[in-house]
């Protein structure tokens, strides 16, 4: 099976490691799919055994050997300093992609350290070199790579007219599933105009709600990753601003279960041209 990998740090320079048209190889690829798992469990006084309360996935690790393929010496030493510079971990998390096949997954990852170059006549040659990428995943979870948008507006169908003309109607209720390894995090933009919007989850009963009047062509964008959970109002002129106090204290930053999800948006006030769009990402365990 054909795998290729790519590496993208966060000055979106990138390197693609594939035998087929690449100078750069990846062998021996360890931890697309192993991870360690923390198992936690509690203990009454007396009791035998324990009892089990959750499992925790640690940071994924990530690494592979690599060969590089050049036209002499100068070539595989550019090629080296162009790898050092992608996998500077000076530069913060970058974006692994892993094609596998038609899969195609990606996930957060930072180098451990500049690529590893052995000594050694068996690890250089004229137009050789060979070496070892070590990274580490703080998020363990691999995501699908393409956003799933869920439109407000459902059309109908359209007629030939000039320009575009269309009929549809207005849709405040959804089912989305989630087929996933985990629980996907949302981001939901709220478009205006909209008093108090409303997201619920039917399935758990969970919502999102903010208290305030959205104008026309005012947005209200919240993400419910854990460690970048955010609610941001954005005016008319594109100008954004953080209002976590605007959120109702009731509200939870749900995610979308394993499985269907009956979500549903309400206001205080008529929805008809109001418009709430959903994106997620599927999160998985394995390439």
């Amino acid at each position: 099976m054909r795998t290729v990998i790519k590496y993208t740090n966060s000055r979106g320079e990138s390197v693609t490691f594939n035998k087929f048209d690449s100078p750069f190889h990846a062998n021996k690829v360890t931890g697309l799919g192993e991870v360690e798992v923390d198992n936690q469990t509690q203990k009454a006084p007396y009791q035998d055994g324990s009892s089990y309360t959750d499992s925790l996935l640690d940071e994924r690790l990530i690494s592979f050997e690599i060969t590089i393929l050049g036209e002499n010496d100068t070539d595989i030493s550019n090629k080296r300093s162009q790898l050092a510079r992608v996998l500077n971990p000076k530069l913060g998390e970058g974006l692994l992609e892993v094609t596998y096949g038609t899969v195609v997954r990606v996930i957060n990852a930072i180098a451990e350290h500049i690529p590893n170059y052995p000594s050694g006549n068996e690890n250089r040659g004229t137009r050789y070199q060979t070496g070892l990428v070590d990274l580490i995943c703080t998020n363990p979870y691999w995501r699908s790579t393409s956003i799933v948008e869920e439109p407000a507006f459902e059309p109908l169908f359209q007629f030939p007219f000039e320009g575009e003309f269309e009929l549809g109607m207005q849709r405040d209720r959804r089912t989305i599933v989630n087929d996933g390894d985990s629980p996907a995090p949302l981001f939901v933009e709220f478009f205006g105009p909209a008093l108090n919007p409303k997201i619920i989850n039917n399935t758990t009963g969970e919502y999102i709600k903010i208290n305030q009047q959205l104008n026309e062509n005012e947005r209200m964008l919240i993400d419910t990753t854990d460690g970048k959970k955010s609610v941001v109002f954005m005016d008319s002129t594109g100008v954004k601003r953080n209002v976590f106090n605007w959120i109702d204290l009731n509200s939870t930053f749900f995610k979308l279960e394993i499985g269907e999800n009956d979500i549903e948006y309400t206001a205080d006030s008529d929805i008809q041209g109001a418009v709430v769009n959903i994106s997620y990402s599927k999160l998985y365990t394995a390439v």
